[in-house]
């Protein structure tokens, strides 16, 4: 099992940035799949999350309106498109696939926004 994110770096507030995470070793289209992120000193916590079949996508209150996720079974691939970023977006952002008792991780991106 694997997920690979990339598009991680640094952007000037109001920037915008387009994360992708690449998965393989397992049936991604059946999976929930969902965006994490973590900042320095607190705790993981849960950015947005989209069905197995790509519908109902939910949002953190603070991303709400300027954070899309997505996702593309025929690639394997979910994305998540950020805009108007703020500095407190800084964070490293985790792909998360969950289905029943099976939960796994990417390595996360370092996202940093930053004048």
């Amino acid at each position: 099992v694997q997920l690979v994110e990339s598009g991680g770096g640094l952007v000037q507030p109001g920037g915008s940035l387009r994360l992708s995470c690449a998965a393989s070793g397992f049936p991604f289209s059946s999976y929930v799949m969902n965006w994490y992120r973590q900042a320095p000193g607190k705790e993981r916590e849960l950015v947005a999350v989209i069905t197995s079949a790509g519908g109902s996508p939910n949002y953190a209150d603070s991303v709400k309106g300027r954070f899309t996720i997505s996702r593309d079974n025929a690639k394997n691939t979910v994305y998540l498109q950020m805009n108007s970023l703020k500095p407190e977006d800084t964070a490293v952002y985790y792909c998360n696939a969950h289905r029943g008792v099976y939960f796994y991780w990417g390595q996360g991106t370092q996202v940093t926004v930053s004048s």
